[in-house]
């Protein structure tokens, strides 16, 4: 392996292993090199660390979901992505048990 190619590769890996070190809540998150999905219960008051701030969720009403991510809160559709504090925001997915989003660095704020 050429020392270009280790380079490359050890800088992807030191990538990966600070993207998933960023992301916290047990087994509820799950992180990757282009972001954070998190599911969420839908009953009770859960918050996670992620990407280096706090995400929670605070309700689900007529197909949105009402987040609080680093202290700005936002509704977003299932389907949908929007922006707050520096990240995107989007919401996979709702069922009667769990809202699953997805938190990745992007635009805004």
């Amino acid at each position: 392996m050429t020392g270009l190619r280790r380079f490359v590769l050890s800088t992807a890996v030191a990538a990966l292993v600070a993207a998933t070190a960023a992301c916290g809540g047990g087994s509820n998150t799950q992180c990757g090199i282009d972001g954070c999905t998190v599911t969420f219960p839908r009953s009770g008051d859960t918050a996670v660390s992620v990407l280096g701030v706090q995400a929670r969720l605070v309700g689900v009403d007529a197909g949105q979901a009402t987040l609080e991510v680093a202290g700005q809160t936002v509704s977003v559709p299932v389907g949908g992505e929007t922006q707050a504090e520096g990240f995107t925001i989007g919401v996979e997915s709702v069922t009667d048990t769990e809202v699953v989003v997805r938190v990745r660095p992007g635009a805004g704020g």
